[in-house]
């Protein structure tokens, strides 16, 4: 069964318990040299989506294994409630609504959301409970705002961060299984959130990694998050080794010896390094390039081979194990963008 929507989209219901494909047609049906109207096919209300996709709003109570998907708008889709959604086919360009834009404001800190493509009960869910206000009708999106619910003002009939969790894991499965590894990589970022904000699915011992996890890396798919982080570990790194690490000067081995009648005995004994001086004395040019190498050789766990004060090592056995994890970090963000 082919439902079109044609140049000028609908709203369409999935409710069917056969197979059911929906696909857009990307420019008007014609008869002859005439176009076939399709104004019955437009529903009420805001079209955020392209104009020659089907804009599909809920697929509750169908089983999705047996539902494919073309071209079609999910913006608004309600996913909720559907049965067998990991078999569910999403083909061609499928539009999903996005996070929202630009700087915001939470308390007294800023706070900017992450560029991602977000399920509608994940915006519902989140307009409730920052508090926004019910929109008119037949306003169009807020791009700013995350977009409020059907049953905005009634809690209990919104999804919940555990349920949107499970709808986030099953259509992941969903992208995984049609072997679309970078499609599937936002739907795992939106089902970590879920889980990261869920407090009854999921144990604070739970969350609290999850919470580094995401403020180190984006759940390993923010490669540029986690570069920043490694850059920043190093930059502190060299910082602590030319304040408070690095010797002033290199200790030289010194021999030692005593005469007893005939025999004469030697003992070589190296100082143990030590940091004299200012800081102006430390904080000099030969010390950074120093410093930096120490840095730089922890990301690879290797040794620098440099002599080092008590502070210093344990700052290197520090930086050998927080560095290298940042870089890995950010690989497997930048493999997870391009694996087939």
């Amino acid at each position: 069964m082919c439902w079109p929507g044609g140049s000028a989209g609908g709203d369409h219901r999935i409710a069917a318990r056969s197979p059911v494909a929906v696909i857009a047609h990307p420019i008007p049906f014609g008869r002859g040299s005439e176009h076939v109207g399709e104004a019955l096919l437009a529903g009420p209300g805001p079209q955020p989506g392209p104009a020659d996709q089907v804009r599909v709003v809920s697929v509750q109570g169908v089983d999705a294994a047996h539902l494919v998907l073309t071209d079609t708008d999910l913006s608004d889709c309600l996913f909720s409630g559907a049965f067998h959604l990991d078999q569910i086919r999403l083909e061609g360009r499928t539009a999903v609504a996005p996070a929202p834009t630009g700087w915001h404001r939470r308390a007294i800190r800023p706070v900017r959301f992450t560029r991602r493509r977000v399920l509608a009960e994940e915006h519902h869910w989140r307009a409730h409970t920052a508090g926004q206000p019910v929109p008119a009708a037949d306003a169009a999106p807020e791009l700013r705002l995350w977009r409020p619910g059907p049953h905005h003002t009634d809690p209990a009939r919104t999804p919940g961060p555990e349920d949107v969790a499970a709808l986030y894991r099953q259509l992941r499965k969903a992208f995984e299984d049609g072997k679309n590894e970078p499609g599937a990589a936002d739907f795992y970022y939106g089902e970590c959130e879920m889980r990261r904000h869920d407090p009854t699915g999921t144990t604070k011992s739970e969350r609290r990694p999850l919470w580094g996890y995401w403020l180190l890396s984006g759940y390993g798919l923010r490669a540029s998050r986690a570069f920043t982080w490694l850059l920043a570990a190093m930059a502190l790194t060299v910082v602590l080794l030319m304040g408070v690490g690095l010797p002033t000067h290199d200790p030289d081995p010194a021999t030692t010896g005593f005469l007893h009648g005939s025999k004469v005995s030697l003992n070589t004994s190296t100082p143990e390094p030590a940091l004299h001086g200012g800081w102006q004395l430390r904080m000099t040019w030969v010390r950074a390039e120093k410093a930096t190498r120490v840095a730089v050789n922890s990301v690879v766990f290797r040794s620098s081979g440099q002599n080092l004060t008590t502070p210093d090592t344990y700052i290197e056995m520090t930086s050998r194990l927080l560095e290298p994890t940042l870089l890995a970090l950010g690989v497997l963000a930048i493999r997870g963008r391009i694996k087939r």
